[in-house]
């Protein structure tokens, strides 16, 4: 079931736009690959890819094999973190705060909803995030 809703996701990926935020901190723990309001999974979900053929999926997807590097298989871990199916525009997924203990990498992560009252579009949206957490070390989301 996990290899087929990533190979769904990788699938959905492959027909949108993606926007990247690169760190300019070489030492930076983490960089979010892409993070958009469509195109992600219709149920919440936060994925881990630390096998290197299920990064080499990521690979696969025409929007972020430029994103991504050889050695960023080895050396990273990717978290696709998914808000599901939202009935308005004005949702949002990512990362708050990353932490490196000894042991593991805690995540927190930030999940936006629209003020009430404000105007968003009224459309259905499926806001996701990828993300680079520059570690091997087991993730813990928090």
């Amino acid at each position: 079931m996990k290899k087929i809703i990533l190979s769904l996701f990788v699938i959905a990926l492959a027909s949108c736009s993606t926007a990247i935020v690169k760190s300019t901190d070489a030492n930076k723990l983490y960089e979010i690959v892409t993070q958009q309001s469509y195109g992600g999974a219709s149920i919440r979900f936060f994925e881990i890819l630390s096998e290197p053929n299920e990064i080499k999926m990521l690979l696969n997807d025409d929007s972020l094999k430029h994103k991504i590097n050889a050695t960023d298989v080895q050396n990273a871990n990717f978290v696709i973190l998914n808000m599901g199916e939202k009935s308005t525009g004005g949702y949002s997924i990512g990362i708050e705060n990353v932490v490196e203990t000894d042991s593991n990498i805690i995540i927190t992560v930030k999940e936006t909803n629209p003020v009430p009252g404000s105007m968003v579009t009224q459309s259905f949206t499926s806001p996701f995030s990828v993300v680079k957490i520059n570690s091997k070390k087991p993730i813990v989301f928090k």
